[in-house]
């Protein structure tokens, strides 16, 4: 029986000809993450083991990017650990104030991670990096620590469901709506310790900001993984950023799959998740009587060029309605720039919504727009748990940035449509 493409990347990586569903390999890394929040603690595991030096400098990325810049003092501590690493061990990608971003758009944009590689990361969203033909998984801090010593890590070989692509995006539409759909179909647990494995005709028809966002939500099905084939989107999304030379591993014909699931993408809508979970997916039509009280677009889901292209689309000329708090937070320093050179800050500004540097701050409840009791907030983020963005009793609805923005000047839920 042949191997999808996660397990002929984890093959590879093992020193294995083939391996199985189930089966408990021991791989090398190409790329250990971790960000402010999990860092302190993998850094306090690999000094109590003992260990005194990271296995390869080049092959560790320290990015800050939750509570940075710092919002208190223990998220002032919690960097500071993180500098005093980095620094004691020549980190040679750590990302500080003035170069960081939010960790999953800021990698493949500096082509840190490539095609091919095998890459562990202390945050539950690094399966983000699929889009890029690369095997990513989130891992614990204790995990994050013994990679970095050894660069080694311990995988049980997943099992695998294809997702065959059709058609093409209406104009309204996104990567967002995708995934959002898909994890609607399959619920929160669909995937459970599954590698998500993205194919056909429509794979085309997806930008390389749609793929990001699709893979960095797998998580949210229960993925142990994203995944799409290297095509020449890939190819040329990753030329000129990496020294390293991509790998391309492709699955086999007879590669086994649990289940097959047919996605006509022509036929994806506005799509909005609902609390508190995201597979609690609604035609964003059938929600226009949902009040909103903030908006956020940004995150490690949705704060790339095209995220802020679509919400320049939207609300260039508009003004957002009285009573709406709307953030908009490019998700690195670089996509930050390009929307002051374009314009985009200042349309932004004149419609009334807040701009901030780089910054997970709002998606976890950190900071930068947290939620009063009985508030709710349309966000491009990831998670709608209960309290996921501030108070207990506050609701959270995951949207694409169209729909996030087009909200924001409506204040009720509402899809995009061209005038």
């Amino acid at each position: 029986m042949g191997m999808t493409m996660t397990q002929k990347i984890l093959a590879a990586h093992a020193g294995l000809d083939t391996v199985t569903v189930g089966q408990l390999i021991r791989a090398k890394i190409d790329m250990v993450l971790g960000n402010d929040i999990t860092t302190p603690v993998a850094v306090q595991e690999f000094e109590k083991a003992g260990f005194d030096k990271v296995y390869d400098k080049e092959k560790v990325a320290i990015v800050l990017d939750h509570f940075v810049p710092n919002k208190d003092i223990k998220a002032a501590e919690q960097s500071k650990v993180c500098r005093t690493f980095a620094c004691g061990h020549s980190i040679s990608h750590f990302y500080d104030v003035g170069k960081m971003g939010i960790e999953h758009a800021l990698l493949p944009e500096q082509g840190v991670v490539t095609a091919g590689d095998c890459i562990i990361g202390a945050d539950s969203h690094t399966c983000t990096y699929g889009a890029l033909g690369a095997f990513s998984t989130g891992v614990g801090s204790t995990d994050m620590a013994a990679g970095m010593a050894t660069g080694m890590a311990w995988f049980k070989v997943p099992s695998a469901i294809q997702f065959r692509l059709t058609g093409k995006l209406r104009e309204n539409c996104s990567g967002k709506d995708v995934i959002l759909s898909i994890i609607g179909q399959i619920g929160v647990d669909g995937a459970l310790y599954k590698s998500m494995e993205f194919v056909g005709e429509g794979v085309k028809n997806l930008s390389m900001d749609d793929r990001l966002c699709i893979c960095n939500m797998a998580v949210e099905a229960g993925a142990k993984n994203g995944i799409f084939p290297v095509d020449e989107t890939t190819m040329a999304y990753m030329k000129g950023r990496t020294e390293r030379q991509p790998v391309i591993f492709a699955a086999d014909e007879d590669a086994e799959y649990e289940q097959v699931i047919h996605i006509n993408l022509s036929d994806i809508v506005p799509t909005v998740s609902c609390p508190h979970l995201p597979e609690n997916t609604r035609n964003a039509d059938t929600l226009g009587d949902v009040k909103i009280d903030q908006v956020v677009i940004g995150s490690c889901t949705n704060g790339r060029m095209e995220d802020m292209e679509a919400a320049y689309r939207v609300l260039a000329g508009k003004k957002v309605k009285d009573g709406v708090r709307c953030i908009i937070i490019p998700a690195t320093m670089q996509i930050y720039r390009e929307c002051v050179q374009r314009g985009y800050v200042t349309a932004f500004i004149d419609a009334g919504a807040v701009v901030s540097t780089p910054t997970c701050g709002p998606c976890l409840g950190g900071y930068m727009g947290i939620l009063a009791a009985g508030e709710k907030c349309i966000a491009t983020t990831n998670r709608n748990f209960v309290g996921r963005m501030g108070h207990t009793d506050s609701e959270v609805y995951l949207a694409s940035p169209y729909t996030a923005a087009a909200s924001a000047i409506r204040g009720y839920i509402t899809a995009y449509k061209e005038a």
